[in-house]
């Protein structure tokens, strides 16, 4: 389980067709836990600063690391201790689509992202409720079917990717679990 707060940005080193390497800034041990980009893997491997995991198919089909190229940079957040403060909300790492960045302005000192999604998952949303994109817990605002925007604080801009990130650019996204539950509740 994961929280959302980005711990900290790794690089791509590589990418095989079902492997992914990173150099991280922080020490990692075979056997760990690891949301890159939002996306929970299991840490394979470990030579120096360079972390490999291994990618499956499922998870190639519905997340953003299928495009990775090296020198690419991911947001890398540990699995969450027991014991450790919650400071985002729940995440699980289990990416449900792939979202569109549609507009990425800063105004002032802020930001503002617009997502773009399939508006199947538009239900799973909710205005001032919580979603993970690229593994940043964020609040969306301006929710609509198939798109929403959020305010991203000056600390969240200069920790993770989104600085460098660009209109058109693919985003992972998680909704609250709890909204995912619902919605699997009222359609039995």
């Amino acid at each position: 389980m994961f929280t959302g707060i980005v711990r900290g940005l790794g690089r791509v080193a590589r990418r095989g067709p079902q492997q992914l390497v990173i150099h991280s800034p922080f020490r990692l041990e075979p056997g760990e836990s690891l949301a890159v980009n939002g996306v929970c893997l299991t840490v394979a491997e470990v030579e120096g600063e360079e972390a490999t995991m291994d990618l499956s198919q499922e998870t190639l089909a519905r997340t953003n690391l299928g495009t990775l190229r090296p020198g690419d940079f991911v947001n890398l957040e540990p699995a969450l201790k027991s014991g450790e403060e919650l400071g985002g909300h729940f995440v699980l790492g289990h990416v449900d689509t792939v979202g569109k960045i549609v507009l990425l302005e800063r105004r002032g000192e802020d930001a503002i992202l617009g997502v773009s999604f399939d508006p199947k998952f538009a239900e799973l949303l909710a205005d001032k409720g919580s979603v993970a994109v690229d593994g940043i817990s964020l609040t969306p605002f301006s929710v609509s079917r198939g798109s929403f925007r959020c305010a991203v604080v000056p600390y969240t801009w200069n920790h993770t990717n989104l600085k460098h990130r660009r209109v058109g650019d693919l985003v992972n996204l998680e909704f609250d679990v709890l909204a995912k539950y619902v919605r699997r509740w009222r359609e039995r």
